[in-house]
């Protein structure tokens, strides 16, 4: 299954985002993870290939222009798919994050 496939299937934003590194993992990317912005600092979340690179490429991952993650992936990754997928992911990336009361669904 696609990045695109599971974000278009939806679901419960951990199903869903778990899907997202499973999908890229198979996309040949030796290595992805999320990692969500908590108290300024960045926690990782669901990852899928193994252990962390020590040298990820990181991609931003913003909602209304605050950054509420970042996908990370081994060094192999294509940085403009990265951001591609950071899109589709951002209102996912939302559980945890204080949205100031405004209802989302993603």
């Amino acid at each position: 299954m696609t990045v695109e496939e599971v974000v278009e299937r939806g679901g419960e934003a951990d199903d869903v985002l778990r899907g997202v590194v499973a999908a890229l993992n198979g996309e040949g990317i030796a290595w992805a993870g999320i990692a969500f912005v908590e108290e300024g600092r960045l926690e990782l979340g669901p990852s899928a290939g193994g252990e962390a690179p020590s040298d990820p490429v990181r991609q931003p991952v913003d909602w209304r222009g605050d950054p509420v993650a970042e996908l990370q992936a081994s060094p192999d990754a294509d940085p403009a798919r990265l951001a591609r997928v950071a899109g589709l992911i951002a209102e996912y990336c939302l559980v945890g994050w204080d949205t100031h009361g405004e209802r989302w669904e993603p």
